[in-house]
């Protein structure tokens, strides 16, 4: 029988991109973005978010693709975020179709169709990515907030710079733990939105350097993660809103239930173990976790 330790080195893997991931996701990446170029002037295009920073996690939806808008488009930076948005939807749509393309607060997501199936494998294949537009500012890039009628600033290098040195800190276990508990937020119905706030924390919450047991860190994440869920979460490249604002304070409030219940659960699981019961810990965090959690 696995011991807890060797069961959560079998989860970080099982969540860990392999290659035949890739290499769909670069089939589909380029396929989307040779289409755009058609479209559209980009100065630059290129992946972005948490695919990037390697903190994706299963099933691999989602994967940001950022696109920098060349002087012959300069005139959406003047007209209200959403026209630039519906113009990449509308481009989109013409590729893979109406109902696979959708305008999201900041981006235009693209849906490949690919189905999950109930142990959240997809065949190796990228269910949907996102689609920022942007332009360039200095070392920064503005994207468009169609929610607030604006334009934010961000840098995703910064973002990737914090997470490589958060990760280093950590002891190289800090994106495992990230893919983890973005794992427990996605078979929990995603209470806590973006998924990128949970980087953020990770950031502060996570307390290197790593103790060797990830059982132990992540009785102390999620308590963590409760006390702090209220606060509010600035973006770590000190330039755009806080991450923590696409939540209503009555939604945080739930979220601080359902972290403080998971540290709850975290703590009998630790306790199954103390009292001989290995069998049943690894069943409690696989109800815990989800599907892609080893029991075997």
């Amino acid at each position: 029988m696995l011991t807890i330790d060797e069961a959560f080195r079998k989860f970080k893997s099982r969540l860990e991109l392999n290659d035949k991931e890739q290499k769909n996701v670069s089939a589909r990446h380029n396929e989307l973005r040779d289409h755009l170029r058609t479209c559209f002037e980009l100065d630059d295009d290129f992946l972005t978010g948490s695919y990037k920073r390697y903190t994706k996690t299963k099933p691999l939806k989602d994967v940001d693709i950022f696109c920098v808008l060349g002087k012959k488009e300069k005139h959406y930076r003047g007209e209200h975020p959403s026209t630039v948005l519906e113009a990449f939807r509308k481009a989109l749509a013409d590729k893979y179709g109406t109902n696979a393309v959708i305008v999201q607060r900041r981006s235009v997501s693209v849906d490949f169709g690919v189905v999950v199936d109930a142990e959240d494998n997809t065949d190796y294949r990228v269910v949907s990515m996102d689609v920022v537009p942007a332009f360039a500012l200095g070392k920064n890039y503005e994207i468009p907030d169609k929610d607030d009628g604006g334009w934010i600033k961000t840098n995703p290098t910064i973002h990737e710079e914090k997470a490589i040195a958060a990760h280093e800190a950590y002891k190289g276990e800090w994106k495992g733990m990230v893919r983890m508990m973005k794992y427990w937020n996605n078979h929990h119905d995603r209470p806590i939105k973006p998924s990128f706030l949970l980087e953020v924390m990770a950031l502060e919450c996570l307390d290197p350097p790593f103790n060797g047991c990830f059982d132990y860190e992540f009785q102390a994440a999620f308590s963590t993660f409760a006390d702090r869920i209220l606060d509010i979460w600035e973006d770590p490249a000190q330039l755009g809103p806080p991450i923590s604002d696409m939540m209503t304070e009555e939604r945080k409030e739930k979220v601080k239930e359902a972290l403080k219940q998971a540290a709850r659960e975290v703590t009998l699981a630790i306790d199954l173990v103390r009292q001989g019961k290995n069998g049943e810990a690894l069943q409690a965090w696989r109800k815990l976790f989800g599907p892609k959690f080893p029991l075997s």
